[in-house]
């Protein structure tokens, strides 16, 4: 199938060719179709499915079609994600599929001086990205209102509980409009999930692709058994021998992350840390870096690491192995997209096995172990 059998209007379709995509993944052909249809949408899919574009494309589409001459600028699109990287990504996305439909949008998020932000909304948008702190602050300012949206979409669901926005989410979700498309994305569909979808949708079609467990067929895993001590030096050790050149690395705490940078650095390897502790500013300027491959190596904790969407990223390494099964799939499938190869490698000691039979048990696939390394 291609975009253009989705129905999609020819500025879209131009956008969309500019970025050198043609055939919709497996979220976008399931859901755009009912979108465009006016349905609300409650959608299973992980990060790097493609589900951005399978809700950005078709309100775009529905923005365009149901425009009237000279009305005023007033927010009609709300989307709503749990971090401000993932709310980046989305904002980028929009930007570049919108380009030539001429819709403004904004960005609003916290950790940094509202000013700029305000400045934005104050000339008048027809799309917002926000997180929920941040938004609901704006709002109870009166810098933001939201009584004329028409779509709403909620992305990644589940961190969002996970985060502790619930609250958040409430008080914004009781200022929308009753008479409103309403798109629910979450990873999984938890009970306390499926009890805020039920609360915000009306008759929503389901659509599910990837269920958490299946990790990308094209993605080659490894693993190193290693003492803890020893996990460093294998580190710079993978790195070299295998001239990995564009690698994200994950570690399950923000300390341990800035340890695995400072370690690299010291050994003439460039790397960058990111994770709740750094700046805005600061992991803006690493991610732009990595996307750009001006930085080799990224070092993230799992939250940071949330909308980190590079293309053609080759390979993921688990420096510590994450306590839940799903973070690793996860974690890994951020390489091996749009149909390219990819590489994950985990480097696991001792105490780390029991997390790494669950990620087996999860998968029900075996992970090849290397054993032929000096810090075995």
């Amino acid at each position: 199938m291609t975009f253009a059998e989705l129905n999609l209007i020819k500025p879209l379709l131009t956008a969309l060719t500019k970025k050198g995509y043609e055939s919709p993944s497996p979220i976008q052909e399931k859901s755009i179709p009912h979108i465009l249809q006016g349905k609300d949408i409650f959608g299973c899919a992980q990060t790097g499915t493609g589900k951005t574009a399978a809700f950005a494309l078709p309100i775009l589409q529905l923005m365009e079609q149901n425009k009237k001459p000279n009305q005023r600028k007033e927010i009609k699109a709300l989307i709503l994600a749990p971090t401000r990287e993932l709310a980046i990504q989305i904002s980028e996305n929009f930007k570049e599929y919108g380009e030539n439909l001429g819709f403004s949008h904004a960005i609003v998020f916290g950790g940094v001086s509202q000013f700029h932000q305000v400045a934005h909304i104050k000339k008048g948008i027809d799309i917002l990205i926000a997180t929920p702190g941040r938004l609901l602050d704006l709002m109870n300012q009166g810098y933001i209102k939201i009584h004329a949206v028409e779509y709403f979409v909620l992305d990644e669901a589940d961190r969002m509980l996970d985060m502790g926005f619930i609250n958040d989410m409430k008080k914004v979700i009781a200022k929308l409009p009753t008479k409103r498309q309403t798109l629910f994305f979450s990873a999984t569909a938890a009970p306390d999930i499926m009890k805020l979808a039920n609360t915000i949708l009306q008759n929503p079609v389901s659509v599910a692709v990837n269920p958490v467990s299946s990790t990308a067929s094209l993605i080659k895993q490894s693993v190193y058994f290693v003492e803890k001590n020893n996990k460093s030096a294998l580190l710079k050790h993978i790195l070299k021998t295998q001239k990995i050149d564009h690698v994200l690395i994950f570690t399950r705490t923000k300390r341990g992350a800035d340890k695995v940078a400072k370690d690299l650095n010291a050994y003439n390897i460039k790397s960058e840390a990111i994770h709740g502790n750094k700046s805005q500013n600061a992991r803006e300027r690493a991610l732009k870096g990595f996307k750009e491959r001006t930085l080799n190596v990224l070092v993230a904790t799992d939250i940071a690491s949330r909308g980190i969407d590079v293309d053609k990223l080759t390979h993921v390494i688990n420096y510590e192995i994450p306590e839940q099964a799903e973070t690793y799939v996860h974690r890994i499938g951020r390489t091996g997209r749009a149909g390219e190869s990819g590489e994950a490698i985990s480097l696991c000691m001792h105490e780390e096995l029991p997390y790494f039979k669950d990620i087996k048990k999860l998968i029900k696939k075996e992970i090849e172990e290397v054993k032929n390394h000096p810090f075995v």
